[in-house]
């Protein structure tokens, strides 16, 4: 009898341990994000912040959740969203016809100009312009809206693909490659840190930034962009934006 009152005692714990964790999981909405963006993404320690991760937090308040952020490979954070295993990504995730067949997007919060790094000491490219790319051999972030732009709109020798684009600027100041295509906020972070790189006069294209969620996932996506909307409207994006970009 009492190896019997053990044993529903166990089970009703366990039990009991199961629901509590499956509560904790559905307190938490769970953000994507690959930290070496900035100002979007990038560390402050041990900790994810930047432009995005306000946003995120901002949608997390709204719903009444804890946020969760995982750091990770930018295209990892893609797959993840589709299989359902984050909530959604929040990374400067341009918006393109192919990523739209596979995963739902918020509203535009950010308008973004693309730019070209180079070598301050050995500029292999003169002009931001597909032209002068021509038979370059050109950094990007695997994945990135720069990444599909270069390969669709270049003439490049070679296109070579990183994870981080530290990785890209160490390769970029030892004359590995010729240039970095990226972002101009993340740009400036980075010729910031690493002197021996600047940023070429004028755009090479434009790009806007939006979340992404899961296919067909329209509560989640009704609720970010209310908030998106929100933010935009009393000037809250602008005000990350500064905060992060500060010199």
């Amino acid at each position: 009898m009492k190896k019997k009152l053990l044993s529903m005692l166990v089970v009703t714990a366990v039990a009991t341990t199961i629901l509590t964790g499956c509560g904790k999981k559905n307190d938490a909405l769970i953000v994507g994000t690959e930290a070496g963006f900035a100002p979007y993404e990038y560390m402050e320690g041990d900790t994810v912040v930047g432009v995005d991760m306000d946003i995120a937090k901002a949608i997390a308040d709204s719903m009444g959740k804890e946020l969760e952020i995982k750091n990770m490979d930018f295209d990892g954070a893609l797959v993840a969203v589709q299989k359902g295993t984050i909530d959604f990504v929040a990374a400067g995730v341009s918006v393109d016809e192919d990523r739209k067949k596979v995963m739902d997007f918020s509203e535009e919060y950010v308008n973004s100009t693309e730019v070209i790094v180079v070598n301050k000491e050995n500029p292999a490219v003169a002009a931001a312009s597909a032209e002068d790319l021509a038979g370059k051999t050109i950094g990007v972030q695997q994945g990135n809206i720069a990444d599909f732009w270069v390969g669709n709109n270049t003439e490049a020798k070679e296109v070579k693909r990183y994870t981080k684009f530290a990785q890209a600027a160490e390769d970029l100041k030892n004359n590995k490659i010729d240039c970095i295509v990226m972002d101009q906020y993340p740009a400036e972070e980075l010729v910031a840190a690493n002197p021996e790189l600047a940023i070429l006069d004028g755009t090479l294209f434009e790009d806007k930034y939006a979340i992404a969620v899961k296919k067909g996932n329209t509560e989640l996506l009704e609720k970010i962009n209310a908030v998106i909307r929100e933010l935009k409207e009393n000037g809250k994006i602008d005000e990350f934006t500064a905060n992060h970009t500060k010199k």
